[in-house]
């Protein structure tokens, strides 16, 4: 969510019972905009929070004019000195989701790969490389699995260019409390993979510019998000329940939007036997 914005926001995600103490938000009110000055970001977000069995990792992302670009990320462990991750490889992807089990809160804790991943550990060590990863890697891919697999926005709030690059819409005035109870109105802020399967007949009715990305009412398995009316039904809230602790609010006919994430860092493999 965006950093100005997150005192206001924080409340309004506050039923889910995620929140931030006094001293944290604090902290990030000072530290975030020195990271947007130093690092030259346009915009800073952010993202929330993994809690580790012996500390918590706080997670910004900076991000340039293009939004759909590839975002930098930064942590930090008291919410004041921030560290920016380098960008996870594929590799490193296929290895964090063997990883199971809390976090440590401490990024250089070393997970060995021989006792996840033999056939990668006998790789690494035939390129020279120690079969170990840093609890610092398994960060930055989980904070990209996350991203991709419920990281969402509302339908017109960004528009793409001819050129290809996304920028916030500054016509969007939020979505109707009608359209906001809707899946359908959600799109996930990735690089879309059903869009590309839908037939040109299908594509017929969508206006390029604002429907470049998946919605989320084909998600699987169906019934993964959670969509709940509070404050007297002025806000909108959609909860993940395969990333529990994701939240994503809306507050409709106006443009305030976005999503935080307090949790554990571990994707709930039990939810199709829960639906």
């Amino acid at each position: 969510m965006e950093a100005l914005a997150l005192p206001a926001a924080l409340g309004l995600v506050a039923g889910g019972g995620a929140g931030l103490s006094p001293e944290h938000r604090a902290a990030l009110g000072a530290s975030l905009p020195l990271v947007q000055r130093d690092y030259r970001f346009e915009r800073v977000w952010f993202w929330g929070c993994i809690q580790g069995v012996r500390g918590a990792y706080y997670i910004a992302e900076g991000l340039g004019p293009d939004r759909a670009a590839p975002r930098s990320r930064l942590y930090s462990l008291n919410c004041l000195d921030w560290s920016l991750l380098t960008p996870a490889t594929k590799e490193v992807l296929a290895l964090a989701e063997q990883v199971k089990g809390r976090f440590q809160g401490d990024p250089s804790f070393e997970y060995n790969l021989a006792e996840i991943n033999a056939e990668a550990a006998e790789r690494l060590v035939q390129s020279g490389k120690e079969p170990v990863m840093k609890e610092e890697a398994r960060l930055i891919a989980t904070i990209e699995e996350i991203d991709r697999a419920v990281g969402i926005i509302p339908r017109g709030a960004f528009v793409k260019t001819p050129l290809g690059s996304v920028h916030e819409n500054r016509h969007f005035e939020g979505l109707s409390l009608a359209e906001a109870k809707k899946l359908s109105s959600y799109f996930h802020f990735t690089e879309p993979v059903n869009l590309k399967n839908k037939t040109l007949l299908e594509k017929a009715d969508l206006d390029p510019s604002t429907d470049f990305l998946d919605s989320l009412e084909h998600d699987i398995p169906q019934g993964s998000w959670s969509i709940q009316l509070e404050k007297g039904g002025t806000v909108v809230l959609l909860r993940s329940l395969l990333w529990l602790g994701l939240t994503f609010y809306h507050v409709p006919m106006t443009k305030q939007f976005g999503y935080i994430y307090f949790g554990n860092g571990e994707k709930n493999l039990d939810l199709p036997f829960m639906l």
